[in-house]
């Protein structure tokens, strides 16, 4: 498999996705042929900026770049509009133009609001993502998603807006703490769990950790290839929301401070496997597929919360409608689907996965 994937969104526009060992230092020289750009704003976040900052900077301003650079504090907290404001004040102070680019260095936190800053900043700016994180890697450096957190719910408020290019180093994992290497499992398991049984497979075999870049490399290929085909999340673009719509209700009943988000998906996987099985919309053995992968992951597959706390977050969901919610099931490994629910008879739904 090439390690440069097009992501060509019809009448949107495309860019690469590049993956290398290496690339953040490269990062500048590949820029330059994709901008009229005079200026640079950098953002990241405290975790990534000690580690790779300097080395972003350094590669921008080799490539003949002025170079300013933002940071926030880590962390799903930091996900709301005041961090966006935050940014955008910062390019206000530069005196962003139209002409010049924002780049996210950091993980899915960082990626998706510097995305949106950039999407609202006079009406649309163009941005680069450096992706540090598996699970920005594997997934939401991808397909142009961006957007904070509001007190109703995760995700809530956002636009699409694709990067002009996205350059992922997997070097960068190395100094990722391992807590934040299980998010991205979690991710690249529900890819493969989706759309890619040959992904799942090297998961359960244990064979993933030694082949990230190959993960990597399968799981943004499966990705580009759905948000080609479905950019606005219509249809087939829902699959990649499959345990999110419960993972990001118990992350928000936990106010954001207990489980990752990866931890929490992997749990919503878990539920709602074991409810579609039970429904039997879901090949039998199915649920034990995914239980034991995750667990063979150091992933969580259950946990204690308030079902009808959790049951009024999922009607937050953006992919709700008046008074029902678009599920993604599994029929199998590998085949995913969309499964309307009124709200009426969600609760019921969602306790076959948790009894």
């Amino acid at each position: 498999m090439s390690n440069e994937i097009l992501v060509s969104t019809p009448g949107v526009g495309e860019y690469k996705i590049t993956v290398e060992n290496g690339i953040l230092n490269k990062a500048g020289k590949l820029t330059k042929p994709l901008t009229t750009a005079k200026k640079v704003a950098v953002v990241t976040d405290s975790n990534v900026a000690p580690l790779y900052l300097k080395r972003a900077i350094d590669s921008y301003r080799t490539a003949g770049f002025e170079v300013y650079s933002f940071s926030f504090t880590a962390g799903e907290a930091s996900k709301t509009f005041e961090t966006v404001k935050n940014i955008l004040e910062f390019f206000c102070l530069i005196h962003l133009t139209r002409k010049d680019i924002a780049v996210a260095l950091g993980g899915g936190v960082v990626g998706d609001m510097v995305g949106f800053a950039s999407a609202i900043y006079l009406r649309g700016i163009d941005f680069v993502q450096l992706p540090t994180t598996l699970l920005s890697q594997v997934d939401s450096s991808v397909g142009g998603k961006t957007g904070c957190d509001l007190p109703a719910g995760k995700n809530l408020c956002g636009a699409f807006h694709n990067p002009i290019a996205v350059f992922i180093d997997p070097e960068t994992l190395e100094t990722l703490p391992e807590m934040y290497l299980k998010d991205g499992y979690s991710e690249a398991i529900k890819s493969g769990a989706i759309l890619v049984p040959e992904l799942f497979e090297l998961f359960e075999k244990g064979e993933a950790m030694k082949n990230l870049n190959e993960v990597i490399l399968q799981s943004v290929s499966m990705k580009s290839g759905v948000v080609q085909r479905d950019f606005t999340e219509k249809g087939e673009r829902m699959f990649l929301n499959f345990g999110h719509t419960i993972g990001h209700a118990i992350e928000r009943y936990e106010n954001f401070s207990g489980l990752t988000h990866g931890q929490a998906v992997a749990v919503g996987m878990s539920v709602i496997t074991k409810a579609s099985e039970k429904a039997g919309l879901t090949k039998a053995g199915t649920y034990d597929r995914i239980v034991k992968c995750l667990k063979a992951h150091n992933l969580p597959t259950e946990v204690d919360f308030d079902l009808c706390r959790v049951i009024e977050f999922c009607k937050s969901d953006k992919k709700s409608q008046s008074d029902s919610l678009n599920l993604v099931i599994l029929e199998d490994i590998g085949k995913a689907k969309i499964f309307p629910l009124s709200f009426s008879k969600l609760e019921a739904f969602i306790l076959k996965g948790v009894l």
